[in-house]
């Protein structure tokens, strides 16, 4: 708990991370069938994750599913209560590790600290309206009643695109698109410097993902917003997306600035993901193309989890478990060929 409040100079200093995630882990365990339910093991959802957020970045999170993605940003948001490791977050001036906080203690970050969801339709409660539904942080943190709450939801309503009459309807009376409007307007209603945005457009039409995409961007830039976007789809996460986190089996394998990831990947499993992006030419062909499966988060191959998979493997990543390095131009990579 003493190293709860740090780094009191800041407040005003943009070049300092608004996130600064150290080690951290999150495991579940494994336990037996039976009347005694013996623990026998850990599923290694998330493995000494580490990463740098400035203010007003966006750094997208990419990998298969079952990688560790939304497990790490659960955790990161204090969802999840992380198994080890730290999570030190700017606020007032001040560093605060939320991996050490308390649910009392928490509460007052968590209008700093707010979520997008993947499906627009299960995220909203069915029985709420519109207003209701946005306008409940504001009353659960005691900002605004009354008229002064309606008021702030019809603004926030008509910055995602949305109208003032809306407010008294139901989310079924809603397309995908402007659900996710309504998820969106939700998350922001706070005010919050961070925003996790989990597969925030995955579930909708592709017409429809580039206008919320747009939508994101634009707010990012009125409200001075920090994101981090989960997704899939590589091509949305190049468009918006300032620097790129590569996950494999609970650990970030690569790091790079946006573009640098993708015109020129360093680890073998970024390479096979770029190269499975398909392109509008039928004579291109796939560099590095995946076999096998996914590694098993409760049972890790010794050495690199990605070694059973990977075409350019040898006896040292069967052995050793690569360690994430700092390579030219602010890259980094855990793999064995760089080193």
């Amino acid at each position: 708990m003493a190293e709860k409040m740090i780094d009191k100079a800041a407040e005003t200093d943009t070049t300092l991370p608004l996130l600064s995630v150290q080690g951290l882990c999150k495991f579940f365990p494994i336990v037996s069938k039976g009347f005694w339910r013996k623990q026998v093991g850990w599923v290694r959802a998330c493995d000494e994750v580490s990463f740098d957020l400035l203010p007003g970045e966006t750094l997208g999170l990419v990998g298969e599913s079952g990688c560790g993605k939304t497990t790490a940003v659960r955790t990161i948001l204090r969802a999840l209560r992380p198994t080890d490791g730290k999570v030190l977050f700017r606020s007032n001036g001040s560093a605060v590790d939320l991996a050490a906080l308390s649910g009392s203690e928490l509460k007052p970050l968590r209008t700093q600290m707010q979520m997008i969801f993947q499906d627009p339709f299960s995220s909203l409660n069915p029985r709420m309206t519109i207003e209701n539904i946005v306008g409940e942080p504001l009353e659960i943190h005691r900002i605004a009643r009354g008229r002064e709450r309606q008021d702030r939801v019809v603004e926030m309503l008509r910055k995602v695109g949305l109208k003032g009459e809306h407010l008294k309807r139901y989310p079924h009376e809603f397309s995908g698109g402007q659900r996710q409007r309504i998820g969106i307007a939700r998350a922001l209603i706070m005010d919050p410097s961070l925003v996790v945005a989990d597969e925030a457009v995955s579930a909708l039409d592709v017409s429809v993902q580039a206008q919320v995409i747009n939508l994101l961007a634009d707010l990012q830039q009125d409200l001075k917003l920090t994101y981090i976007f989960v997704a899939h789809d590589l091509s949305v996460v190049r468009h918006i997306s300032d620097r790129v986190a590569v996950m494999y089996a609970g650990r970030i394998v690569e790091m790079a600035d946006s573009e640098s990831i993708f015109e020129n990947p360093k680890h073998p499993y970024t390479k096979a993901l770029m190269s499975a992006v398909p392109l509008p030419d039928p004579d291109n062909k796939m560099e590095f193309k995946l076999t096998g499966e996914v590694a098993d988060p409760a049972n890790l191959p010794p050495g690199c989890a990605f070694n059973p998979r990977c075409p350019l493997a040898f006896d040292r990543c069967r052995a050793e478990r690569p360690e994430l390095q700092n390579l030219e131009g602010g890259t980094c990579v855990a793999c064995h060929q760089y080193e």
